[in-house]
C-alpha cells in the first residue's frame, strides 16, 4: 500500500500576501525615511559639496574637480592623527572597561546595581560641563599636574595641552560606551561552562581566554566600534582639554566648515574620514572573525 503524501500547505490568497506586505511597508516606513534623511541624504550632500569649489564670498559653488581631495590627502596630518589617537583611546577603553565589566557581571552581587547607576550617573550632566571639569583635575596649581610636579621638583609639568589629557579625557568620556556591551554579554554566560573547565584542571587564565574572552567577543567589537568611531571626529575634548595643539580631523572640519567657510574642502575631509573610518573598520572585523575561525577550526 502507498504511503500517502502529507497534504500540500495552502498558500495564502493574493489578497493575504498583498496586506502582509503593506503592514511590513507600513511598519519599515518611519524607520527607512529616518535613515534615508538623516543619514543618506546628509551624505550624499556632503559628496557633492566635496567635488565643488569655494564661492568667492565662502562656501559651495557648484562644480566638478578632485582638488579638494588631493589637497586633503596631501597634508594627511590630521587623519593621521585622529586615527592614532582613535586606536589608542579603544584600546585604553578596553583595557579599562573589560576588567570593570567583568567585575559587574560576575562579582558585583548586591552592589551591581550600585555601582552600574554610578557608572550612569555622569551622563545625566552635560558632556561639555564633564569635560571642563578635568580642567580642574589635571590643573598645574590644585590638581594632579601640580601634585606630579611637585613630586618631581618640576614646576612647569603639564598635562593640558597635551595629547594625554586628551586621551585622558577620550578614555573617560567614552568609557560607558565600552562597559555595557561587554557587561550585556557576560550576564548571559552559561556559568556552568566555566565552572566544567575549573572541574578538568584548567587554569584561570586558560578559562578566561578559552571560555570567558570568546563569550564577551561580540559585546567586545560592539564596544570597540562604538568608542572608535565617535573618537575619529572627537573635537570638544580636544579643543578644551588639548588647547587647540592636539589637531584631530574635528578640529580640521571646523576650520574648513566655520573660519575659512570653504565647505567643499571639509566636505572632502569629511568623506576621506569616513572612508578611512570603513576601512579600518572593516579590516578590524576581518581579523576578528578571522582569530574567531582559527580557534574554531584549533578546537576541533
Amino acid at each position: 500500500m502507498a504511503a500517502s503524501s502529507p497534504p500540500a500547505r495552502a498558500e495564502p490568497p493574493r489578497s493575504g500576501r498583498l496586506r502582509n506586505a503593506l503592514l511590513t511597508t507600513a511598519l519599515l516606513a518611519p524607520a527607512g525615511l529616518w535613515y534615508l534623511l538623516l543619514l543618506v541624504a546628509p551624505l550624499v550632500i556632503v559628496i557633492i559639496f566635496s567635488f565643488g569649489t569655494r564661492a568667492k564670498n565662502g562656501g559651495y559653488e557648484a562644480a566638478f574637480v578632485l582638488d579638494n581631495y588631493t589637497r586633503a590627502f596631501e597634508r594627511p596630518d590630521p587623519f593621521i592623527a585622529s586615527l592614532a589617537m582613535a586606536s589608542v583611546g579603544a584600546i585604553s577603553c578596553l583595557l579599562v572597561g573589560l576588567p570593570l565589566a567583568y567585575y559587574l557581571a560576575t562579582r558585583a552581587g548586591r552592589r551591581k546595581s550600585v555601582l552600574i547607576l554610578l557608572l550612569v550617573v555622569p551622563f545625566w550632566t552635560s558632556f561639555l560641563i564633564r569635560t571642563y571639569s578635568w580642567l580642574i583635575i589635571l590643573g598645574p596649581d590644585n590638581g594632579l599636574a601640580g601634585w606630579i610636579g611637585g613630586a618631581l621638583g618640576d614646576e612647569q609639568f603639564r598635562i593640558l595641552g597635551t595629547p594625554v589629557a586628551v586621551l585622558i579625557g577620550l578614555v573617560y568620556g567614552y568609557l560607558p560606551l565600552m562597559v555595557f556591551p561587554i557587561y550585556v554579554t557576560l550576564e548571559r554566560m552559561d556559568r556552568t561552562l566555566v565552572e566544567a573547565s575549573k572541574d578538568l584542571g584548567a587554569a584561570r587564565w586558560a578559562t578566561f581566554r578559552q571560555i570567558t574572552l570568546p563569550v564577551a567577543l561580540p559585546g567586545l567589537v560592539t564596544g570597540t566600534i562604538l568608542v572608535f568611531i565617535p573618537m575619529m571626529g572627537e573635537y570638544v575634548i580636544p579643543q578644551i582639554l588639548g588647547y587647540g595643539r592636539t589637531y584631530l580631523m574635528g578640529n580640521a572640519l571646523v576650520t574648513d566648515f566655520l573660519e575659512a567657510r570653504n565647505w567643499p574642502s571639509g566636505s572632502a575631509r569629511a568623506v576621506g574620514l569616513i572612508l578611512i573610518m570603513f576601512v579600518t573598520i572593516t579590516a578590524y572585523l576581518w581579523f576578528v572573525n578571522r582569530g574567531r575561525k582559527t580557534r574554531e577550526v584549533s578546537v576541533l
